[in-house]
């Protein structure tokens, strides 16, 4: 793993120095876990421009070609999935199961992605008029400009960065200031597969630096598309700066996801479900359950075997031992100002916390995993992003009422609900405002299906048949014959 952690950014196909760096921290102990190069306005720009030449040629390497480099990436990552999980956990305290989890998370986006490399088609378009031949191809839109977040510091990076390389586009990459060690560790493997110089570049910053290097993603006239993971107010910065240049714009952004237990659900089902969909990571994803509805007759049955869940399967410890499945949350800004903030809030304004509600006995970052019950949709865990450990349950009488309930948002990324009532299922599928639905299933990502939301969680998609679009422009042929 120490192959890995380098202070030094990926630019053109050379690892190069920089003038500063900055310290990457552990969150489960607070060591250092590497200095990472600081990069500045300057050097992003410059790096754009390494990205614009090296298009010139990527863009016409033949799909096969693309796709072989891609197969062989995929097989390195997993190769090296145990040193790249531990370095996810030591960089962003992830437990080391999921850290492992991500990684083949991370791979299957590659090998996917190789495969769409080849699929990339065209159309022929039938003609109104006999003397004219109409079809369409698609090409690659140019620099992709990327900006990727701390939670999935390796599966951000493959499902991004993969499908605009596939696309035939380079990418310079800004990775999260937590950690930009996996960053990095991905590119280095890239290399290894045979990537040429200046397709994939990878430029850490402090948080100091972000900013400018953010405005240079957005607004240089040489990056065509920008792809971002992270809040939706960040989302709407970035997307007002990328309007300067009229950039195509694909965004990830923040949820509230509602999780919904309807009467007819099996409770036995429906338990390792919240478990997984709330608690997985601490909390901290962004299509993490936000807002739990359970139907009054089932409320108090729910209540009593997630807590017991609760406390057997979320062990506190040291993220790197696999016996524990909890750690801590990414930094002190989060714990006090997201995790803290809503639990006095819902405390204050009449909820009941039934479990946890207070900092972890090991110290630090750690937040014992909550429960609260009696929360109304006018506090704040029911209006903000958690993204941490706090299961906020709503009680709900008819359908009609749980689904405005859970419209009632400016942001639908996931959503999810548990029934065994076939009809209901069809009709609250439909009737959810988000981009993405499980229904009696709280983990669904994966490589072959669109990850993306609606209203302020997003534009675009990841993943599945129409990852390459993102980084795609359609020509229209008209052949007179």
């Amino acid at each position: 793993m120490e192959s890995f952690i380098t202070d030094k950014a990926y630019i053109n196909g050379k690892w190069e120095s920089v003038a500063d760096s900055f310290e990457v921290l552990n969150p489960y102990n607070g060591e250092v876990v590497g200095r990472a190069a600081d990069c500045d306005k300057a050097l992003a720009e410059a790096t754009v421009k390494h990205a614009h030449v090296a298009f010139q040629s990527w863009k016409n390497t033949c799909a096969k070609a693309r796709s072989s480099i891609l197969k062989k990436w995929f097989e390195l990552i997993l190769k090296n999935q145990k040193s790249l999980a531990e370095l996810i956990t030591k960089e962003n305290g992830k437990p080391i199961k999921e850290s492992i989890g991500e990684v083949a998370y991370a791979a299957s986006f590659v090998e996917w992605l190789a495969e769409e490399a080849k699929r990339n088609y065209g159309t022929t378009i039938p003609t109104p008029h006999p003397n004219k031949r109409l079809m369409s191809i698609k090409q690659p839109i140019g620099v992709a400009g990327m900006i990727t977040p701390w939670n999935f510091p390796a599966g951000m990076i493959t499902r991004k960065a993969c499908a605009a390389i596939a696309a035939g586009c380079t990418v310079v990459l800004k990775p999260a200031e937590d950690t930009p060690f996996s960053a990095l560790a991905i590119a280095k493997l890239g290399e290894e597969a045979g990537l040429p110089a200046g397709v994939l570049n990878i430029i850490p910053s402090s948080r100091e630096h972000a900013p400018e290097i953010g405005n240079v993603i957005c607004t240089h006239p040489d990056v065509a598309a920008v792809s971002f993971t992270g809040s939706t107010a960040t989302g709407k910065i970035l997307l007002g700066l990328a309007a300067s240049t009229v950039k195509k714009v694909s965004m990830e952004l923040g949820g509230l996801a509602p999780f919904i237990v309807f009467d007819s659900a099996d409770m036995n089902k429906v338990i390792p479900n919240a478990i997984a969909c709330k608690f997985r990571y601490m909390g901290q994803t962004c299509v993490c359950a936000n807002r739990i509805f359970v139907q009054e007759s089932v409320h108090d049955e729910f209540v009593s075997k997630l807590v017991a869940a609760m406390k057997k399967e979320l062990i506190l410890g040291d993220t790197l031992d696999p016996a524990n499945s909890f750690g801590p949350l990414i930094n002190e800004k989060a714990l006090e100002k997201v995790v803290e903030s809503q639990v006095e809030d819902a405390i204050k304004n009449g909820a009941t916390v039934v479990c946890g509600g207070k900092r972890g006995s090991l110290g630090g970052t750690f937040y014992e995993p909550t429960l609260i019950t009696g929360v109304t949709p006018a506090m704040k865990c029911c209006n903000e992003e958690t993204f941490g450990p706090i299961a906020a349950i709503i009680k709900f009488k008819t359908e009609d009422e749980v689904i405005a309930l859970a419209n009632d948002s400016r942001v639908g990324l996931a959503g999810y609900f548990f029934s065994n009532d076939v009809a209901q299922c069809w009709r609250v599928a439909e009737k959810l405002e988000v981009g993405m639905v499980g229904i009696n299933e709280g983990l669904m990502s994966t490589a072959e299906a669109p990850f993306g939301g609606v209203k302020e969680s997003g534009l675009g998609r990841e993943g599945s048949q129409f990852a390459l679009d993102e980084f795609t422009e359609m020509k229209y042929m008209c052949w007179g014959v």
